[in-house]
Parts: structure tokens; C-alpha cells; sequence
């Protein structure tokens, strides 16, 4: 399906190929410009058009170029336009505008992945998923005039993003550009997208009346952690129900009320063999999921899934540059994190596309997107110069089903032994460090000899 000229790079990195061609059709110019002029109310298309914008930060953000700057100059005779128009579009991008992005790209990623046959099992048949977790950004340096003279950390803004976590997919983001703000301020946006038959799991953050209310009156469910200071009465005694690894489990009926609505609701317990980290020794998840539906054992797994966006972020923060240092400005720091989000969403289509051929367990425990991105941006450049623009655009009007059979074939060729993780052997207890204030230095060689060791 591919030009002759694509031979090399499919021989030696082909998953590089793959990633460069989703790119490809995820960031298409066309699709881009309509979806800025569709969402956005302040900003205009003048000197600079919205698509190339993405092209550019896309690059920074995979790690491509080490900073925006560094790709303005490298794209400078293609853009033709001056570093502060640049730099003045990229801080004006409204956070509707990024959040469109993230759904509209997202969506065709789900017809993708679905198509290749590299979704995972559903965690419960008759429901459709979503796991909802806040994300500060990181504070940035202080480049505007009004941090130059403060010490404090200048945060940026905040987020909550929604995981599908059977497509492994970002699918929606709701921004504030108030760092300081509570996340519960963005809960009428989230709860305007509930849809019926979805089953929404979060932590205790986002227990609260109106929100656990507002879902089931969608005719949606939840599984969310209880927060200590909801208000609830008691329908029933708290009951033993069986034992689960980690603990026992108990269950009893409450009610909840908001306005004039009463709320029926499971309240289940796990008491912990052992207290977690932050020495909890027990956790209580609230859920309207009938018994027939969901026993307390089946809700406590479904809760335990939410690690999985935790998983997201991490590895956004350690594969991707979402969090730009330098982007003072919230609605740039925000639209790069949101940036990133995209960029991760094609990350795991690849993935999905590996798991199509090689299996879905293989891929989830043991690919390393860390070996992976590190090849994609080692590759990049240079198959950039070896392979002009216009022979990428075949990706773009590519029909669905060719796509998704071009993905899976090139992920016959992956070298899969090279992207998988590296386990670690169980960590030995350390001796306590002898410290001598007389010789505050050592000589390596000195006690390698000492104890008779060869290099």
C-alpha cells in the first residue's frame, strides 16, 4: 500500500512509520482549520492558520524539537510568519478549541482501533466506561511581568479528563485556567456529556450530591469513591459478603437526597488486610449498579480500574512534553497538555494495532511506551528528510478499513523483543551506609581491589 520510497523505514522502524502516518491523518490540516473555526469565538485565522500551529507544537510535544522555539526555527521559511505572531497565537488558543480537538481526533481513533480488532474485553457487558481524574499542570517559569516578582509557583490551570479504558483513549477534557479553582467548579460541563448506559468511575473528589444524582437521573451508573463528608442515611446494616484479595467485604443499602430527588444506593466496604500508603484501612465506593448487575466483589474491581487514567498521566508526563516550562500563559500551557493528550491517543491506537496481531495481555503488561516514543524520536527527523510531505498524504485520504490493515501489517514487521519493559528483580534490603567524617571520600578502585572484584 505503501510508495517504494517508505521501504527502508518499514524494514528497520516500522512502528515509526505507523506513528508519522496516524499523525499524518489525526492532524490534517483541513480537519484542523474546521474544527477552529467551528469552536473558536475570539481567535481568527489572520497570519497564521490554527492546523500549522498544531503541526508545530505536535513536534514539540513528542519530543521531536526541544522547544517551541527550536521548531519555529525549524520551520520557519514554511510558516512565513514572525516568532510573536506565533507566540501570540499559541497563548490565545481557547480551551473549547483544544477540547473539540481532543474529542473529534479521539472519535476517529475509536473507529480505528475498533476496526483493527485491538480494543480490550468490556469491563461490563452493557455499559460503556468512562474514568474521570483532575490533572494540575506543573508550575512554569516566571515570564510574564506579573510573576517577575513573585517566588510563589505560578500554576497554570487544571483539568479533568475522561478515559476510555477499553479503548485506552483520552476522550474528553474540560480546562480552568484558575489553578487555584476546585475541580468540582467543572462539574456541570462534565455531567452535560453523561450519557445513558455509561458507567462513570472516580475517586472520592467527585462524590458529591448533585453529581451522583445528576448521572443517575441520565440513566447512567457510577462506581465512585465516598467522600467522608457526604451526607447519607442508612437503609440497612452493614453486611458481610465474602472475602476478596486485599480484605473483607461488606455491603448496605443508603439513600442520598439532592433537591427533591431521593437516591438508592449501594454502599460497599472493603476493610483492608493492610492499610495503604496513606494509611486508609478501608475503602468505601457508592454505586447505583444493581446486584444483578454487579456484585460488591465485581464494584470494588471496577474501581480499582481508575489506576488506569493515573497510568495516563504518567505517561504523558514521562513520553510526552505536555507540561512546556516556558508556556506562561494558561490557555498555551493548557492547550499544549491537551496537545499531548492527542498525541498519547495515537500512541495507543499503535498499541491497539500491535495487540490486534500480537495480543492484547502481551501489549498491555509488557510493551514499554517508553522504548517506543524513545524510537520514534530518535527515527523522526531523519525519515523526515529521507521521505518528503507529499508521499505522507496518502494517510490522509486513506479509507478506514485500507488504514487499519496497513497498520496491522506493518505491526507484523515490529521487532516487538526491542519495545518490551525491562522487569526488575526484587529489591534486596540494604545494609545501613557507613559514614566517616574523617574520609569524606572514597576510592572506588581502592575497595573494588580490596574485595577482590574485576571490573
Amino acid at each position: 500500500m505503501l510508495a517504494s520510497i517508505f521501504d527502508a523505514f518499514v524494514e528497520e522502524s516500522p512502528i515509526s512509520v505507523m506513528m508519522r502516518g496516524m499523525m499524518e491523518r489525526v492532524f490534517r490540516p483541513q480537519r484542523l482549520d474546521e474544527i477552529f473555526e467551528a469552536h473558536a469565538k475570539l481567535q481568527y485565522s489572520r497570519e497564521l492558520l490554527f492546523s500549522s500551529l498544531v503541526n508545530l507544537l505536535s513536534l514539540v510535544v513528542c519530543g521531536i524539537h526541544p522547544s517551541v522555539n527550536a521548531a519555529y526555527k525549524a520551520k520557519a521559511k514554511e510558516l512565513n510568519v514572525s516568532r510573536s505572531a506565533l507566540y501570540q497565537k499559541l497563548n490565545g488558543v481557547e480551551t473549547e478549541v483544544g477540547a473539540a480537538l481532543l474529542r473529534e481526533t479521539a472519535s476517529e481513533l475509536q473507529q480505528l482501533i475498533q476496526s483493527m480488532g485491538g480494543e480490550h474485553p468490556p469491563l461490563l457487558v452493557g455499559y460503556q466506561p468512562r474514568i474521570l481524574d483532575g490533572n494540575v499542570l506543573a508550575a512554569t517559569e516566571h515570564r510574564l511581568a506579573v510573576l517577575q516578582s513573585i517566588a510563589s509557583a505560578p500554576l497554570p490551570g487544571k483539568s479533568l479528563v475522561v478515559l476510555d479504558p477499553e479503548l485506552r483513549l483520552a476522550v474528553d477534557i474540560f480546562a480552568c485556567e484558575d489553578g487555584h479553582a476546585q475541580e468540582r467548579r467543572l462539574f456541570k460541563q462534565v455531567l452535560a456529556t453523561v450519557k445513558p448506559q455509561q458507567l462513570w468511575i472516580a475517586d472520592r473528589n467527585m462524590c458529591t450530591l448533585e453529581f451522583l444524582t445528576d448521572i443517575a437521573q441520565r440513566q447512567s451508573a457510577f462506581v465512585i469513591r465516598e467522600h467522608q463528608n457526604l451526607p447519607w442515611e442508612p437503609l440497612s446494616e452493614l453486611q458481610f459478603v465474602g472475602r476478596v484479595e486485599g480484605g473483607e467485604l461488606f455491603e448496605q443499602q443508603i439513600q442520598i437526597h439532592y433537591g427533591d430527588c431521593a437516591l438508592k444506593l449501594r454502599r460497599i466496604v472493603l476493610r483492608l488486610s493492610k492499610p495503604t500508603r496513606h494509611g486508609d484501612r478501608e475503602i468505601v465506593v457508592l454505586t447505583n449498579l444493581p446486584p444483578t448487575v454487579a456484585s460488591a466483589a465485581l464494584v470494588m474491581q471496577l474501581y480499582r480500574q481508575r489506576w488506569r487514567v493515573e497510568g495516563l498521566f504518567l505517561s504523558v508526563t514521562e513520553n510526552f512534553e505536555g507540561e512546556i516550562a516556558t508556556l506562561a500563559y494558561p490557555k498555551a500551557a493548557l492547550f499544549s497538555f491537551t496537545l499531548a493528550l492527542a498525541s498519547y491517543n495515537i500512541l495507543a491506537t499503535l498499541k491497539a494495532a500491535l495487540a490486534s496481531v500480537h495480543g492484547v495481555g502481551k501489549i498491555e503488561a509488557a510493551l514499554s511506551d517508553f522504548y517506543v516514543v524513545d524510537e520514534i524520536q530518535g527515527i523522526y527527523r531523519g525519515m523526515m528528510i529521507a521521505i518528503a510531505p507529499q508521499h505522507w498524504r496518502c494517510f490522509i485520504d486513506m479509507p478506514l478499513a485500507d488504514l487499519a490493515a496497513l497498520l496491522k501489517d506493518l505491526s507484523t514487521r515490529v521487532n516487538l523483543k526491542a519495545f518490551l519493559k525491562q522487569p526488575r528483580g526484587q529489591k534486596k534490603k540494604k545494609p545501613p551506609l557507613v559514614a566517616d567524617p574523617k574520609h569524606p571520600h572514597v576510592s572506588t578502585a581502592k575497595l573494588l581491589s580490596q574485595k577482590r572484584i574485576t571490573p
